[in-house]
């Protein structure tokens, strides 16, 4: 550890500043990754009687219990109903008719395997007519189901994955401004990326859809493989700057800022894209549903 931790010769100002600015950034990417994705609740509003009616709409649900699926309430004894079916099959959309709750107009779709997904959208019935949420049928909301994660183990892998971020930018800030303390930055980046990301990644995964790694070479899940990319690059930044200083640091500094920028872009990536996907073709067809899931679709 002595080798790696080395002085560092900027001013105490600057080295808090370069922290504020990589906070800055890491909470930037978690509300990206908040507000993005096909996972998370889809937002919108109408219009009613005047008002304007603001929704979010679920995507993600577990496989253990019915989601309820709910708007608000724009009152005058409206009325309405949720239209759903099975994704990417030929079956007829069922309807259930909303009922009014706690300011809100709800139904419950049928639970669903791990891996499942249903297609939905809803109807009121307005005093001005029929008002379709959402608007098209190409904007259509897809819910996948998942088997619970234990928090034990969910929120570490989040915080690490989080943090990793935080690290990863500020030692590449310490590549450019601040060298004497990248080597160590860098080293605890990939201490947080191994643990949060290739050991706790694939047991969240195994816990949700029943496997440990569907990326590459098994599979196509972008989000496995969007985390082997960051890790090898890491991987990649600390084997070039070692354990202590080089005579010429130049090569090394600048493969940090390149994996700090990768990991940057690769979360610009929406989570959970071209995930499993269960197929309710092989389903109908007499497979367990633990064998029908696909990846990449």
């Amino acid at each position: 550890m002595n080798e790696i931790r080395q002085p560092s010769r900027a001013p105490r100002w600057i080295r808090l500043g370069l922290w504020g600015l990589a906070v800055a950034l890491m909470l930037s990417s978690a509300v990206y990754q908040r507000l993005t994705g096909p996972t998370y609740r889809l937002r919108g509003k109408f219009e009613a009687a005047g008002q304007v009616h603001k929704y979010r709409l679920i995507r993600s649900a577990y496989s253990t219990h019915d989601t309820l699926v709910t708007v608000p309430d724009p009152g005058s004894d409206v009325t309405g109903s949720l239209h759903y079916k099975r994704y990417n099959t030929t079956d007829e959309f069922s309807l259930v008719q909303l009922v009014a709750e706690n300011g809100a107009l709800g139904a419950r779709l049928p639970v669903q395997p791990a891996a499942g997904k249903l297609e939905y959208y809803l109807v009121l019935n307005l005093p001005t007519g029929e008002l379709r949420i959402p608007e098209t049928a190409a904007e259509n909301v897809i819910i996948r189901f998942k088997d619970p994660t234990p928090i034990s183990v969910l929120l570490p892998h989040v915080l690490l994955m989080f943090f990793a971020i935080l690290i990863g930018i500020r030692a590449a800030f310490a590549a450019l401004f601040d060298p004497g303390g990248m080597r160590l930055l860098a080293w605890v980046t990939l201490a947080l990326m191994t643990v949060g990301g290739m050991i706790l990644g694939p047991v969240v995964q195994k816990f949700s859809f029943g496997e440990y790694w569907t990326g590459f070479p098994f599979g196509y899940d972008l989000t496995d493989n969007k985390t082997l990319i960051l890790w090898l690059v890491w991987v990649i930044a600390c084997f070039l700057i070692g354990l202590k200083p080089r005579v010429n640091e130049a090569a090394g500094r600048a493969t940090v800022v390149v994996a700090a920028l990768v990991m940057l872009v690769v979360y610009l990536i929406p989570h959970s894209l071209r995930g499993s996907e269960l197929d309710y073709s092989q389903l109908d067809a007499g497979v367990p549903a633990s064998e029908a899931i696909e990846v990449g679709r």
